[in-house]
């Protein structure tokens, strides 16, 4: 084969930005159920999805809703998509990994499309399972805070516990704990501290 001066063999033409690549459902659109499987099955492989979010994808790239729920029925059959392992996975995750509380795992689960799973996957989700990974933060964090006025610690602590998702009656009941001792603190007077901690029933993290 010919090569052009410097020795470089000829490639295909560079693929504009933006456009897609070779083979992609858009280029060849053909039957539907086909553009449907190369879609469902391009973003399995990056990660897990829901039904929901495959639905989605599917949507807007003008699949036809029939096409598009006999191909999401037959992935459910055979196990490539499945909800309820997905929901536990993502709730085990949050919880133990990031510290959310179960509310907050369960607005993370609403918005994969999950809302459904939610009993199930947060079953393993409770009181004491709330109390055990507060602590766990809020440990943590303290080590960051040393040498800070014992209030002001509390009311940083709270805030943490308040994004995170956790009741006020947990978040107020673990600082507490955690600062037992210290002389120079008032919870209470921190959670009204209008500078201080955000309601622990407000914001949730993201």
């Amino acid at each position: 084969m010919t090569r052009p001066a410097g020795g470089r063999r000829r490639r295909p033409r560079d693929i504009a930005e933006g456009e897609p690549p070779p083979g992609d459902p858009d280029l060849h659109p053909g039957d539907p159920d086909s553009v449907a499987r190369t879609i469902c099955l391009r973003l399995l492989t990056m990660r897990a999805r829901s039904r929901a979010e495959l639905a989605d994808a599917l949507a807007a790239r003008d699949v036809p809703d029939d096409a598009a729920t006999r191909v999401l029925d037959r992935f459910t059959e055979v196990g490539l998509i499945d909800d309820a392992a997905l929901a536990a996975s993502l709730a085990g995750a949050q919880h133990r990994e990031r510290g959310l509380a179960r509310r907050a795992v369960a607005a993370k689960l609403r918005q994969r499309g999950l809302a459904d799973e939610l009993d199930e996957a947060l079953s393993g989700i409770d009181a004491d399972s709330e109390r055990s990974r507060a602590r766990e933060l809020v440990e943590r964090r303290r080590r960051a805070l040393a040498g800070l006025p014992a209030e002001v610690q509390a009311r940083r602590l709270v805030s943490l516990l308040a994004r995170k998702g956790y009741p006020s009656g947990i978040a107020y009941a673990v600082v507490r704990e955690a600062l037992a001792g210290a002389a120079d603190w008032d919870i209470d007077g921190a959670a009204d501290d209008p500078a201080g901690a955000p309601a622990a029933d407000g914001a949730v993290s993201t």
